[in-house]
């Protein structure tokens, strides 16, 4: 019987693939918006060329092997050719598909996609995100006892980039709570409920994410900061789980379905959710989390549209502030512009685009660890781009950016800062 499903299904996929893939005209004005497509030069790693293999493939002409496989993951999933075709080919679903189709019928293919550490990874903190809440703790204790550094000179680190990119993590910090005395303190847990500390406008759930409940804490604090000066309560439910993004692009759609259906659950009695991380609200909006009851949206977007800006205090920064446009921001949500909106009203910045915002950083969720040669590649051109703009600090609003970009700059030794916009205002209105 369950044979029998996983044909049906694969039927199904396979016929989704056919009759979206033949909406591509093969127009070719994609092409100089795809990243790999610039980089290698070659037409089977451009969105027209991928698309041409999953049709074949689907239809039965192509065989679906390793060569097949090594083409459809080189793709970022940065949906920039989305955002640019005149015939909107939905690109996204096509690419998630064929992973999908790969997932289930690629158990011949000589190829390994996921290592055994990420693979366990996943399984024990992406799918239970409250254990990293556990984690983050001792975590902080090794860093700040400096037992990790032992690790950089260690040739396991060399090899393995999941691990290189754990021991160059910043300091892990810490969820604030509100003292009995109405100040915030650092704590090991989120409060469910953090009241706003001006006129009450409203009320919002924060969506946490499950890496940035370790490695963006600042997002996080910044953002309850922000919205309770602004009259907003913040709620952080404690059973939302991973967005499940990882999982959606990498060939497990029924799990991504499953951490969706939880997370609708965990927020169904609210009517509005912030994400502080772009590639996070695109999954929860495009999993149905969101709903004609239940909007999602972006910090910077939310913080621009709300009222009770004229009773805050906001401290000058006179610098030049370089703005980073992920692609999930940038050709998803259509929501690039906030961040410059928000940032300026920090008095005295110039906020300038990073140049090159049209390109991906090469990050894309765990591209960066899959395929590092052309991760490497594509974060080069940032790195040029962050010392030709000449400034000390690089704004991003989605948390794998910031930590791809970050770890470069740092291994590059240029003393540029990566912040959430956010961050960078919730410093200037006075937040510790």
């Amino acid at each position: 019987m369950l044979q029998l499903e996983k044909k049906l299904l694969s039927k199904l996929s396979k016929d989704l693939i056919i009759e979206e893939s033949n909406q591509c005209v093969s127009c070719g004005l994609c092409l100089p918006h795809c990243p790999t497509y610039r980089v290698l030069k070659s037409e089977a790693d451009s969105p027209r060329g991928r698309i041409a293999l999953m049709n074949g493939v689907a239809s039965g002409w192509i065989p679906l092997n390793a060569r097949f496989v090594q083409h459809m993951d080189r793709c970022l999933t940065c949906r920039a050719c989305e955002s640019v075709c005149p015939n909107r080919v939905s690109y996204g679903q096509l690419i998630d598909e064929t992973r999908a189709l790969i997932a289930d019928q690629a158990e011949s293919v000589a190829t390994i996609r996921k290592s055994t550490i990420r693979s366990a990874l996943e399984k024990l903190l992406l799918m239970q995100p409250a254990r990293l809440d556990r984690l983050r703790r001792l975590f902080r204790f090794l860093q700040k006892r400096k037992s990790l550094q032992w690790l950089r000179k260690s040739k396991l680190v060399e090899k393995s980039r999941l691990l290189k990119f754990i021991v160059q993590l910043p300091l892990v910090k810490l969820p604030y709570v509100v003292a009995t005395e109405g100040k915030n303190v650092a704590g090991n847990f989120w409060q469910p409920v953090y009241p706003a500390t001006s006129e009450v406008r409203g009320e919002v759930a924060l969506f946490l994410g499950c890496v940035a409940r370790v490695t963006d804490v600042a997002t996080l604090n910044a953002s309850i900061y922000v919205l309770n000066r602004l009259g907003y309560t913040v709620y952080v439910p404690s059973d939302q789980v991973c967005c499940g993004a990882i999982h959606q692009h990498s060939g497990d759609p029924e799990q991504a379905k499953k951490l969706a259906r939880r997370n609708q659950s965990a927020f169904a009695q609210f009517s509005t959710i912030i994400s502080t991380a772009s590639g996070c609200g695109v999954q929860l909006l495009e999993s149905g989390v969101a709903s004609d009851q239940t909007q999602v949206v972006d910090i910077s977007r939310f913080l621009m549209k709300v009222e009770g800006w004229e009773g805050i205090d906001i401290a000058s920064l006179p610098q030049k502030i370089l703005v980073h446009e992920p692609c999930s921001l940038r050709n998803v949500l259509r929501d690039q512009v906030y961040p410059y909106r928000l940032i300026a009203r920090i008095p005295g910045v110039e906020a300038v685009p990073l140049a090159g915002n049209d390109q991906c950083c090469g990050a894309a969720g765990t591209y960066f660890i899959d395929q590092p040669e052309i991760a490497d590649m594509l974060l080069k051109d940032k790195l040029n781009a962050v010392k030709e703009g000449a400034a000390q600090y690089l704004v991003t609003s989605n948390i794998g950016c910031a930590m791809h970009m970050a770890n470069g700059l740092c291994e590059q030794g240029m003393n540029v800062e990566v912040l959430h916009p956010v961050t960078l205002l919730a410093r200037q209105m006075g937040m510790k």
